[in-house]
C-alpha cells in the first residue's frame, strides 16, 4: 500500500483545539475544552416548527416507496403541519405525562409523532421492532412496557405488533398504525386531519429544559435493557456540541443519507441535527448485515453527500464494495469531506483501506472522525476535530469534561456535562454503580493517548471493561485489542469475529467469512465453508501467533460460522455491532466443539 501520510486531506473546517488539562496526584487526568458551548434553545418542538414555517416546500425527509421504488419526499411545510395536527390529536386522546412508545422502522410518521409528543409534554420511548418479532415471552418488550407504562403505542404496521401486545395482555393503551385498516388501531392519517388549536401553542410554550423528553434503551448486552431518561436540555446540548465541532464541514443543511435506526442514540442524533439545521435526510432502508447492505450500496451509488455517519461494520462492507465498484467509488467520494464512525472502535487497517480508495479517486485523504459516546450521553460527546491519520475517540467537545482514571497502562473513561443523563429510570442500583463520587458517568471503556506527551493528539480506544476476560489459568485477554488485531490479520477473508471464552484453557475464535473477500483472495470456486478457506485461515493464524506471543493473544482453535449473526436474536444490534456474550450463549454447542478433546474436521487448529 502506498504511503497514505503524503496526500493532503480534503479541506474541512473544524473547531480549534484549546484544552484545560488537570493532572491529579493520584494519576487521574481531567480534560475539557476551553471553548464555551454555543447557545441553544432547549424547546425542541418550538425550534422545529419555526424552521418548518420558514423553509416551507424544501424537502425534509425522503424515503423510498415500498418495495424499493422511487424516493417520496416530505417537505418542511408538511412536517410542520403534521406535527401540529398530531399534537392536537394526542392532546385529546393521550393521558398527560405517560410516554408514547414507538416500534417502527425509520419513516416520516416517526419524526412527526416524536415532535408532536414533545410539543404537549409526552416523553417518547422508541424500541426496536425486533422486540416484538422474537416470539417466546417477549421479555424485552414486557420489561420496557412495565417500566415506562406507555399511554400510546405507534407501529409502522399494527398487525405485526398486535400479537406481542396480545400475548403481554396490554390494555388501556391507544394504538396508532401507519398502515390503514388494522383492527383496533387508529390510522396515522386520522391524526393528520386534526385542526390545531391555541391549546397546542400554549403547551409548546410550557416546555422547560429539564422536562423529560426521551426514554432511550441500552443494548441490553448483559441482560434486559436499562432505560435512560433524557431531558430536552440533554438532547439540545448534545446537538449543539456536534454542530459546533463538525457542523460546517458536515454540511447538515445540505443532504444526508443515513441508515442508523432512530431508536438508537446515533441515528436519533442524525435525524435531529439534520432537521434542526434545515437539511434533507434520505432514509436508507439498508443495514450493514447480509442481505440488506445491497440497499445501502444502491443509495450510495445514487446520492452524493459531504458527510456520512456509520459503524465499523458498515465501513467494512462499504470498503469491500469499493474494491470492485467504480461507480460507487465515484459517487461516494464526489462531495465527501468528512466520515464519522461510532458504535465501536474502527480498526486501523480498515481506515487505511478506505483512505486508499479516497486517494485513488480524489487525490486527497478524507478526514475521518469519531463519534464517541453512549446512550447515557445522548450521542457522541467526543470527536476527532483535528487532522489525524490515526483512528481514535478524539477529545471532549465543548460542554463536556472527561476524567481519565488509571487502569494498568490505560485509562478508564468517565464524563460530566449537560448532555449526560442523571441516572436510569426506576433503577437506583444501576444508577449508583454508573456514577463515581464526583458525579462522573462511568462509560466502561478504556483509552490510551496517541502521544502521552501531547494531549492535543487525542485518545485511542483501548478496550471495554466488559469485554476483558480471564482464561482458566488467570491470564487476562484484552478483548477489544485482540479482536482488532485479528481482524487486521485475517482481512479481507473475515468480516467479524468473537473471542472464546471465559475460564477456558486457551483462546479460540469464531469467524464470519466475507464471501467477496474470499472470492477475491482465493478465487471464484472457493467454498466459504470448505477446506481451502480453512487452510488459508490456519496459515494466517499461524503467522498471527508467531507475531503475538503469550496465552492472551495466541489463538489455538477457530471455527468458521455459516449462519450470519442474527438481529432478531440480538447477536447483532440494529446499529451493526456484535454482541459477543449473546453469540457465545446462543451458539454454546459450537463453543464446545472448539474445546473438545479431539476437535472435528471443521475446527481450524493452527500449527
Amino acid at each position: 500500500m502506498s504511503d497514505l501520510s503524503r496526500p493532503p486531506f480534503r479541506e474541512v473546517k473544524l473547531m480549534p483545539v484549546d484544552l484545560d488539562v488537570e493532572r491529579r496526584p493520584d494519576g487521574a487526568i481531567l480534560i475539557q475544552s476551553r471553548i464555551p458551548l454555543r447557545p441553544y434553545d432547549a424547546n425542541l418542538t418550538k425550534v422545529m416548527l419555526q424552521l418548518c414555517a420558514r423553509l416551507g416546500d424544501k424537502p425534509a425527509l425522503a424515503k423510498r416507496a415500498p418495495g424499493g421504488g422511487d424516493w417520496q419526499f416530505t417537505s418542511y411545510g408538511d412536517l410542520g403541519r403534521g406535527i401540529g395536527s398530531a399534537a392536537q390529536w394526542l392532546l385529546r386522546h393521550a393521558p398527560p405525562g405517560r410516554p408514547l412508545m414507538i416500534a417502527s422502522d425509520n419513516r416520516p410518521a416517526v419524526a412527526i409523532l416524536s415532535f408532536a409528543a414533545w410539543a404537549i409534554g409526552l416523553p417518547v420511548c422508541p424500541v426496536s421492532v425486533s422486540y416484538a418479532a422474537l416470539g417466546g415471552d417477549f421479555g424485552r418488550l414486557r420489561h420496557v412496557i412495565a417500566k415506562t407504562n406507555p399511554a400510546v403505542i405507534f407501529a409502522a404496521d399494527g398487525a405485526l405488533l398486535a400479537p406481542a401486545l396480545h400475548a403481554l395482555k396490554v390494555e388501556g393503551v391507544t394504538l396508532i398504525s401507519d398502515k390503514e385498516g388494522v383492527a383496533g388501531w387508529t390510522p396515522m392519517a386520522e391524526l393528520l386531519e386534526s385542526s390545531v388549536s391555541d391549546e397546542v401553542i400554549a403547551e409548546i410554550a410550557r416546555r422547560r429544559p429539564q422536562d423529560l423528553a426521551l426514554y432511550m434503551l441500552t443494548s441490553g448486552s448483559t441482560g434486559l435493557p436499562k432505560i435512560v431518561p433524557l431531558t430536552f436540555d440533554n438532547i439540545m446540548a448534545n446537538t449543539a456540541q456536534g454542530l459546533q465541532a463538525l457542523g460546517e464541514s458536515a454540511g447538515w443543511q445540505d443532504v444526508m443519507l443515513d441508515w442508523l435506526p432512530w431508536h438508537h442514540a446515533a441515528g436519533a442524533s442524525v435525524l435531529r441535527a439534520t432537521l434542526l439545521e434545515g437539511g434533507t435526510l434520505y432514509i436508507d432502508d439498508g443495514k450493514p448485515v447480509a442481505g440488506l447492505f445491497d440497499q445501502s450500496i444502491r443509495n450510495m451509488r445514487e446520492i452524493s453527500v459531504a458527510y456520512i455517519n456509520n459503524v465499523p461494520a458498515g465501513y467494512g462492507l462499504l470498503t469491500e464494495a469499493l474494491d470492485h465498484d467504480q461507480q460507487l467509488r465515484k459517487t461516494f467520494f464526489a462531495k465527501m469531506h468528512l466520515m464519522l464512525y461510532g458504535g465501536a472502535g474502527l480498526p486501523q487497517h480498515l481506515y487505511e483501506r478506505l483512505q486508499a480508495h479516497a486517494v485513488a479517486e480524489t487525490g486527497h485523504r478524507i478526514m475521518m472522525t469519531s463519534g464517541y459516546g453512549a446512550t447515557e450521553t445522548v450521542s457522541g460527546f467526543m470527536a476527532i476535530y483535528f487532522e489525524s491519520d490515526r483512528v481514535g475517540i478524539g477529545l471532549p467537545l465543548p460542554g463536556s469534561q472527561i476524567k481519565l482514571v488509571p487502569y494498568d497502562e490505560r485509562y478508564e473513561v468517565r464524563a460530566k456535562g449537560a448532555n449526560i443523563t442523571s441516572g436510569y429510570h426506576d433503577d437506583p442500583v444501576n444508577t449508583a454503580r454508573a456514577f463515581d463520587e464526583e458525579g462522573f458517568y462511568k462509560l466502561g471503556d478504556l483509552a490510551i493517548f496517541h502521544d502521552k506527551d501531547d494531549v492535543r493528539r487525542g485518545l485511542a480506544y483501548a478496550g471495554r471493561l466488559a469485554e476483558e476476560f480471564k482464561l482458566a489459568q488467570g491470564t487476562w485477554v484484552f478483548g477489544g485489542q485482540v479482536r482488532d488485531q485479528l481482524l487486521k490479520a485475517l482481512s479481507p477473508l473475515v468480516t467479524d469475529l468473537v473471542l472464546c471464552d471465559d475460564n477456558r484453557p486457551f483462546l479460540s475464535v469464531m469467524l464470519w467469512p466475507s464471501p467477496q473477500g474470499v472470492t477475491s483472495t482465493l478465487g471464484q470456486a472457493c467454498d466459504i465453508a470448505g477446506p481451502a478457506l480453512r487452510a488459508a485461515l490456519a496459515e494466517r493464524l499461524q503467522t498471527f501467533n508467531r507475531n503475538h506471543a503469550g496465552a492472551s493473544v495466541t489463538v489455538k482453535r477457530a471455527l468458521v460460522l455459516t449462519e450470519p449473526p442474527s438481529v432478531n436474536a440480538h447477536e447483532v444490534s440494529d446499529k451493526g455491532s456484535i454482541n459477543r456474550r449473546v453469540v457465545l450463549d446462543r451458539r454454546a454447542d459450537l463453543v464446545e466443539r472448539l474445546y473438545a478433546p479431539s476437535p472435528d474436521a471443521a475446527v481450524i487448529v493452527p500449527g
